[in-house]
């Protein structure tokens, strides 16, 4: 049965192995990719409960949203966030973007309990997780990113989080000693193009594992190809252009954080950090970060499209005031939103 089919339409599923489609089936992202560990937020409110809705591990594998998240004709996986559209309720960037959830579909075991996270050896409470460290790896390509931006000159402006590890947000943390619990975030992956640029930027960005009022709570960026959200200058042919592959893998092992991006026809980039002490990724000790980093917090990865181009108007440099109608036909005819393609995606845990 279908011999004559191309092997780009044979797909890897759970149950049955390696299975062949006509052109025509309707494949869903679960029919590509192993699922059967993540949740799903969108950037939608088909519920009308003023909630941002989220699939969960019992039902994404069979999910598909024809705009937002879905399966296109290259087997890859795409997830798609406008600029104005429902948002999860701490945060005013949309996104289409999942979150690795360890536990399944066995929802005996809350979101944040430690068996559904991971943490680092220093953890004082480390072999109580599902995982001490873990890894993520993934190939992609972005294929667009917002064409228009209120405040083009701030740091987020026509820019996408591909792939990110958090720390959980938990109030017992923040009650106990105040250093932890903050929901801070170890590494963020960006890409950044300027609309009137050829290439667009690869870099990855350090959360300083302070309190949200703490003023020297701020992002750390590091260059991969390209510049960082620093500079707005063309990279060249030193970036990655929109609809060019390359791939990251994020290694948390015992408390050591190593990245590495590679890319056809760029240098391989690795970079590492001592997430349970305020070592920065260049070997320098920074005096405004935690000095215990993320030692006691728990930690779990996140992947897809996290738009940064929020359409919320401040002056904090975190807000872009990019345009956005809520209209997704309108929105995406005006370029204002951002798109990005998985060809691939795995997570591994590791044995405590």
């Amino acid at each position: 049965m279908f011999k004559s089919i191309n092997k780009k339409h044979c797909v890897v599923t759970f149950a049955l192995g390696m299975l062949c489609i006509p052109t025509s089936f309707a494949a869903v992202p679960g029919d590509a990719f192993n699922l059967k560990q993540w949740k799903i937020t969108l950037p939608l409110d088909n519920d009308g409960n003023g909630k941002v809705d989220e699939i969960g591990a019992a039902n994404l594998y069979k999910y598909e949203h024809p705009d937002f998240f879905y399966l296109d004709e290259e087997q890859n996986m795409v997830f798609v966030a406008p600029n104005k559209a429902q948002t999860s309720q701490n945060s005013s960037n949309t996104r289409s973007e999942l979150r690795h959830m360890i536990r399944g579909a066995n929802t005996d075991i809350k979101t944040h309990d430690r068996k559904n996270n991971f943490a680092i050896k220093a953890n004082k409470r480390a072999k109580k997780f599902a995982s001490v460290g873990g890894q993520l790896q993934a190939v992609l390509k972005v294929d667009q990113v917002s064409e228009n931006a209120g405040h083009p000159d701030k740091r987020p402006a026509f820019s996408v989080v591909v792939g990110q590890i958090h720390a959980g947000k938990d109030k017992k943390l923040m009650a106990q000693d105040g250093e932890f619990g903050w929901g801070n975030e170890p590494i963020k992956i960006y890409y950044k193009k300027l609309p009137n640029h050829k290439h667009g930027s690869v870099f990855w960005t350090y959360e300083r594992n302070l309190a949200k009022d703490n003023p020297n709570r701020t992002d750390i960026a590091y260059p991969v190809w390209g510049n960082t959200w620093d500079n707005l200058e063309d990279p060249g042919e030193q970036g990655i252009a929109l609809g060019e592959y390359f791939s990251y893998a994020i290694l948390v092992h015992e408390n050591t954080m190593y990245v590495k991006f590679v890319a056809n026809g760029h240098p391989e980039v690795i970079h590492k950090i001592d997430l349970s002490n305020n070592v920065d990724a260049n070997g320098d000790v920074d005096p405004l970060d935690n000095p215990k980093g993320y030692s006691q917090d728990w930690l779990y990865f996140k992947a897809g499209a996290y738009n940064q181009c929020s359409t919320k108007d401040s002056e904090h440099y975190w807000y872009t005031a990019c345009p956005g109608t809520g209209d997704w036909k309108q929105d995406k005819k005006d370029g204002n939103y951002t798109q990005v393609s998985f060809k691939s995606l795995s997570v591994r845990t590791m044995k405590k």
